[in-house]
């Protein structure tokens, strides 16, 4: 039986990839430690996900280990060895604000776990197709250097500029710019997987995200805004914004969407390839839009604070361009719009929240 490795496998994008490659037929063997309740809390604890994948699919097998833990990751690659058709790297730590509370954390997380798997793929199943999440904050700050334009509800990108119609693309330079430490991690595993798949050949492919979201996410104030935002809207407890008059403007991705990107990658993988993904023009949108989102589908007005100062590196305005995959990929679609995406988080946290 083909099998799949997933890391992060509790996550929001592992979950999803679990059971989207299980419903291809393959065996799925996953990786995750709950590192997520260390990061965030009680709150955005993925055990409730693991238990869910356990309970639903019963060949799935999961493994309590930390990616750093070089010897525990060789055991498990050697143990299915060439039987393993895919990795799929999920597991990191993912926010700006708690990597600089533990930046040693952080790095050898997002890094050396990421160095740890592509050396147990190189030596025990070097044909396997290596997908890795990255994020569009190794471009750092960059982004804000653009020509912006306020308008009611959001910034956006002057009409004239050359990206406005589209988004950014892969070749905005991710050097000499603010990344904060999470960025810098990041930056760190991409260009490995980069250069696993340039030097070694390996079958590698970064996706360097957006805002990666849908009704799997245990979403927390520091990391998962849209899901957040909505576990606040449906709970009835107060939000922050933070900074830029909450007109910043994120695209956004559904999970599913996501890891279908991943399945055409697996069918015809390439080797050290990185594209942009996340909604695009398809999807995207303000704070204030997402807010106006969620008091809709709510029907109660949410309890909003505005903060001047915004986080760190953070973005006033992303939209990725996701030409390059699409050429590379045509057939793929997206399916989950804006309104969708926030519906599926409305109604995933109608389910859950009230029971934390």
């Amino acid at each position: 039986m083909a099998i799949v490795i997933v890391t992060g496998s509790a996550g929001l994008i592992g979950a999803e990839a679990t059971r989207f490659f299980h419903s291809k037929g393959m065996d799925v063997v996953g990786i995750d430690n709950d590192m997520r309740r260390y990061f965030f809390g009680d709150g955005a604890s993925t055990r409730w996900s693991q238990e869910q994948l356990e309970r639903s699919i019963p060949t799935y097998r999961h493994h309590t280990v930390d990616i750093r833990d070089a010897a525990a990751i060789d055991a498990i690659f050697q143990r299915h060895g060439d039987d393993i058709v895919a990795v799929i790297h999920t597991a990191a730590q993912p926010s700006h604000d708690w990597a600089a509370r533990e930046p040693v954390t952080d790095f050898t997380t997002n890094a050396n776990g990421t160095l740890n798997l592509l050396e147990a793929t190189r030596k025990f199943c070097e044909r396997a197709v290596f997908i890795f999440t990255s994020t569009n904050k190794v471009y750092g700050d960059t982004p804000n250097r653009l020509p912006l334009v306020e308008l009611e509800t959001r910034w956006e990108l002057s009409p004239e500029h050359p990206w406005a119609s589209y988004g950014i693309p892969e070749d905005m330079s991710i050097d000499q710019t603010l990344h904060s430490l999470f960025g810098a991690s990041k930056v760190a595993a991409d260009v490995l997987v980069q250069e696993y798949g340039r030097y070694f050949g390996m079958r590698t492919a970064v996706f360097r995200g957006g805002c990666l979201t849908g009704s799997g996410h245990s979403g927390a104030e520091l990391h998962g805004f849209l899901s957040y935002l909505m576990k606040c809207a449906v709970a009835g407890k107060p939000y922050t914004v933070f900074g830029y008059k909450g007109k910043q403007v994120r695209d956004n991705i559904h999970s599913h969407d996501l890891v279908s990107a991943f399945w055409h990658v697996f069918e015809n993988p390439r080797s050290g390839v990185v594209y942009n993904m996340g909604g695009g023009r398809f999807s995207n949108c303000s704070m204030i839009e997402a807010i106006g989102i969620c008091e809709e589908l709510t029907g109660c007005p949410m309890d909003i604070t505005y903060q001047d100062d915004n986080r760190v590196g953070d973005h006033i305005w992303w939209i990725s361009d996701t030409r390059a995959f699409q050429r590379d990929y045509p057939n793929w679609r997206q399916k989950f719009d804006l309104r969708r995406i926030m519906e599926d988080i409305h109604e995933g946290c109608r389910e859950r929240v009230p029971a934390e």
